[in-house]
């Protein structure tokens, strides 16, 4: 076996026990004790699916979330989220969501809007591209107001 091959080898096996959590990275899921800090990151817009595992609209979406994180991957001020109210109660009701799937934007820990459009990667991320740039806008107007 040669030094490279040597080398190799154990970094394939290491990356064979990696979870699947772990490797799926575009999509990070937040919970009670996750939620809130992550949410009040500055300059940064969090998206977030909130959905219960028997929910069949829920499972309807498909890779559609873990599609849209992927689109997303490379934008430092969006990250985008999700929150298994089934585990999660608390979290899901602190921001009162009422039925599944509920999608929902938000920008330095405020709410900034609930999407109802269409469930497709380039409506989603052409809705979190605007909305993003809506709430980044008016919290440097507020922030040159102080």
């Amino acid at each position: 076996m040669t030094l490279g091959a040597r080398l190799i080898a154990p970094m394939i096996i290491l990356l064979l026990f990696v979870p699947i959590e772990l490797v799926k990275a575009e999509v990070i899921t937040l919970t009670p004790e996750t939620f809130s800090d992550k949410i009040k990151e500055k300059d940064t817009a969090w998206f977030v699916k909130f959905c219960v595992p028997w929910c069949k609209h829920c499972k309807k979406l498909g890779n559609l979330w873990e599609e849209l994180g992927k689109a997303m991957e490379g934008d430092d001020e969006i990250e985008i989220g999700e929150v298994d109210c089934g585990t999660s109660r608390a979290v899901c009701t602190k921001v009162e969501i009422h039925s599944y799937p509920t999608f929902m934007l938000f920008y330095n820990g405020e709410e900034v809007s609930k999407y109802k459009g269409k469930r497709d990667v380039e409506s989603l991320k052409a809705f979190v591209i605007e909305e993003t740039e809506k709430a980044a806008e008016k919290a440097q107007l507020e922030d040159k107001e102080l």
